[in-house]
């Protein structure tokens, strides 16, 4: 399965979503992800050994391919300003196997509005 890139960006006090469709890589359709468990989180480096998980789910039908990942405004509160990394998998309930399929990183921009 092919890893999609995806730079986001995100305000602090502010909720933050993405949706992400993802594809069959073999057939160009939507990725069926009928007993796929999704999770996220966003780390400072690869190896930092603290990490905010991000609200992760399949959006919709899961035969659409599509998933949602989210932090509410208490969350992005709580980040500091600058650059971090994320990584979205995919766990297969029937199979157990792993799969990231979205990578990235993360602007945390500062809040003025409080």
């Amino acid at each position: 399965m092919a890893i999609f890139v995806s730079n986001l960006v995100v305000h602090q006090g502010f909720d933050f979503d993405a949706i992400f469709e993802l594809e069959d890589i073999n057939t160009s359709s939507p990725l069926n992800l009928t007993n796929q468990t999704v999770s996220a989180q966003i780390r400072k480096t690869y190896t930092s050994s603290t990490s905010t998980s991000m609200n992760a789910a399949v959006f919709g039908d899961a035969s659409n391919g599509k998933i949602k990942v989210s932090l509410d405004s208490t969350i992005t509160s709580n980040l500091k300003a600058g650059r971090y990394v994320y990584d979205v998998k995919l766990v297969n309930n029937v199979s157990s196997s792993v799969s990231k399929v979205v990578e990235g990183s993360v602007l945390v921009k500062g809040g003025v509005t409080r």
